[in-house]
């Protein structure tokens, strides 16, 4: 009887997804804490936090600990470990939980370091890491233990993770700093230096959901804006369309779409065939983006789709990692 918990944990910039071994996934939260401004007292965590973002008295600070998929801020990060170990463990536990988290594959040996130190100091038994490619590409039920070439592109809120798979190994990555959060913080720019209005990360991530797109819409979209008015500083409505939020994001998604060309290009003749014929996979929350899949596969001329579930894909990952033992230390999981 296997008497402590095993957790993955998608620890990402915008979100985190927490994986129970035997249950599945149990939590999604926003990568968000509330604390007192000064003080070590945690206000609130999670969807609460990201409600009061940009909506705090002085003495409230609403922090996302994690950017580009790596700890900015220890102590936050801490604190967020510390409340997902209660929430699925409780308060008083005998047994501390093994805990494997996802990191991007760019994340350097420090940075790896400082996540599995927060987790221990958090109240985790044991914690490991796995490169966020090789968990998404697992939770998209990829075939990544046979002799053959699988390419995914997980694009989350502050990363982008490009890796060709086989053999249950990566054979070639590429990481690049741009994710959703990017676009929205293009978006809320455009929006500023076209109409003089400051808007907040949250509408900006709206408009983003609502009239973004990557490639042409068989029909384009508007919608109304409320922000503050730079010249009056009054309360101010403009109308944006989908076309100009899609010329706006032109940039940081060209990044991403040339970032996989590099990896195409760079890939053994033998595992680019069979990413032809099997395609390129796409997982993250922004792989939702409309028209990215369209405009990736008219680039490199290579199938794209993506997967079924993309926002919990690499969560999905920690899962089988912990249940088959792969991509992760054989040590990791002992006898039951």
């Amino acid at each position: 009887m296997r008497l402590n918990q095993d957790i993955g944990i998608d620890l990402g910039t915008a979100n985190v997804l927490v994986h129970v071994r035997g249950r599945g996934i149990i939590m999604r939260e926003p990568s968000v804490v509330a604390m007192e401004v000064g003080k070590p007292r945690v206000k609130e965590i999670g969807e609460k936090a990201r409600d009061m973002l940009g909506r705090t008295p002085v003495n409230i600070a609403a922090i996302r600990p994690m950017t580009d998929g790596v700890i900015a801020d220890y102590t936050t990060t801490q604190k967020l470990l510390e409340y997902i170990f209660h929430r699925i463990c409780g308060v008083r536990r005998v047994f501390k939980p093994r805990v494997l988290l996802a990191v991007p594959s760019s994340a350097t040996s420090v940075e790896k370091r400082a996540v599995k130190q927060a987790a221990l100091a958090a109240g985790a038994g044991e914690a490991l890491t796995i490169e966020e490619p090789m968990a998404a590409a697992l939770g998209a039920g990829l075939p990544i233990s046979a002799p053959g070439g699988n390419m995914v592109v997980d694009i989350g809120g502050g990363t982008t993770d490009i890796a060709v798979l086989s053999l249950d190994g990566i054979v070639l990555s590429r990481s690049l700093r741009v994710g959703g959060m990017k676009l929205d913080e293009v978006i809320a720019r455009h929006i500023r230096g076209t109409y003089n209005l400051m808007i907040g990360d949250r509408t900006a991530e709206e408009i983003k959901i609502t009239v973004g797109s990557a490639a042409p819409m068989a029909q384009e979209t508007k919608m109304e804006v409320r922000g503050r008015d730079l010249l009056t500083g009054l309360p101010q409505t403009v109308a944006v369309t989908s076309q100009e939020i899609r010329d706006c994001m032109a940039e940081p998604i060209s990044q991403v779409v040339a970032r996989v060309k590099s990896v195409l290009e760079k890939t053994p003749p033998e595992l680019a065939s069979d990413i032809i014929e099997r395609g390129i996979v796409l997982t993250g929350g922004s792989a939702l983006l409309r028209g990215l899949d369209t405009l990736i596969a008219e680039t490199t001329h290579v199938p794209t789709h993506v997967a079924d579930d993309p926002l919990s894909c690499v969560a999905l990952g920690t899962g089988k990692a912990l249940e088959e033992r792969r991509g992760i230390a054989e040590d990791f999981l002992m006898a039951a």
